[in-house]
């Protein structure tokens, strides 16, 4: 009996922090866990308040296990290649998105948003502007 409950407790632990996407640092560069993961440069979902959010992104099925960014550029300031990015991840809890922490990422090299996220994951990724009608673009690997 002991062990049967060793055993659920250690399958509950497991499942309570599989399915939660961590934030990476700010300062990781994201080499690791990016083998076939795809890569889309998604469209604007909206605009609100001095955010712009990507459309609905989802994660497809793949061995990649990260969401990072890369070739960030301001196409109308050509040297301002960095940009501040975090992740709304659905479905909706209590109304809301969760949110990652806010990382910055700079030109054409991969920055990791989240690791150990699942596949079918649904999630935006959004930035706050630096003056108005700025549109950033990016890749988006998954």
């Amino acid at each position: 009996m002991r062990r049967i409950t060793y055993l659920l407790t250690i399958l509950a632990t497991v499942l309570s922090t599989a399915f939660v996407p961590a934030a990476a640092s700010a300062t990781g560069t994201g080499h690791h866990g990016h083998r076939k993961c795809v890569s889309v440069q998604p469209e604007t979902g909206f605009y609100e308040g001095g955010r712009v959010a990507t459309e609905v992104l989802t994660v497809p099925a793949s061995r990649c296990r990260t969401i990072s960014v890369s070739h960030i550029k301001d196409p109308a300031n050509p040297p301002d290649r960095c940009q501040t990015f975090l992740l709304g991840f659905y479905p909706l809890v209590d109304g809301s998105l969760t949110y990652t922490e806010p990382v910055t990422a700079c030109g054409r090299h991969r920055t990791v948003l989240a690791r150990n996220v699942p596949d079918g994951t649904a999630y935006i990724v959004l930035y706050n502007i630096d003056y108005l009608e700025q549109r950033i673009q990016f890749r988006v690997h998954h």
